[in-house]
């Protein structure tokens, strides 16, 4: 009597255990399709997809040519993707930008030399990302977001700001290097 109970209860474990892994599939197969389609707008999305790039960016001017960036990080293991006001300077050096950035959850896991992707159009750049703290610095990343905006600016989340606009105290913008 023993035997029919035991093959039951295998047969009971085995229902479970392929129940937990076809929910399991089931989840990661829909991360990854989610991730296909977003970040979108202002819903973040996890993993960036495109063609990889495989050599140093120094001069980061073409981003101008792109209305936003798309940034991935990792949020503990978990990637998180969102779109962002990026531009160059007129010697190509990258900047992403952030308003009111205490309050926007990618912004508080960023720490120095934080590792991350940048999507420009659907081609996918390993970078490093630093929070510039240096007024002149910030100025100049300010400049460059508001000749940048003149002409890919005019969404409503993505307004043309005055051509003399001043620089808002919580405006924060982070420095971005190639990370090949």
């Amino acid at each position: 009597m023993s035997e029919p109970l035991n093959a039951n209860s295998n047969s009971r474990t085995r229902l479970i255990l392929l129940s937990c892994g076809g929910i399991l599939a089931a989840a990661i197969a829909g991360f990854l399709g989610y991730s296909s389609i977003c970040p979108c707008e202002r819903t973040p999305g996890g993993f960036l997809f495109g063609t990889q790039v495989e050599a140093p960016i120094d001069d980061w001017s073409f981003a101008n040519d792109v209305a936003l960036c798309q940034l991935q990080i990792y949020a503990g293991i978990r990637p998180h993707s969102i779109n962002l006001n990026c531009m160059a300077t007129e010697d190509g050096q990258l900047y992403l930008s952030c308003s009111n950035c205490t309050s926007k959850y990618w912004a508080s896991k960023v720490g120095s030399d934080k590792a991350g992707k940048l999507r420009l159009n659907d081609t996918v750049y390993p970078v490093t990302l630093n929070r510039v703290m240096d007024e002149n610095e910030l100025d100049r990343a300010w400049s460059a977001r508001v000749i940048k905006l003149q002409v890919a600016g005019g969404a409503a989340a993505n307004p043309v700001p005055s051509p003399d606009a001043l620089r808002a105290d919580h405006w924060w913008s982070f420095r971005v290097v190639s990370s090949i």
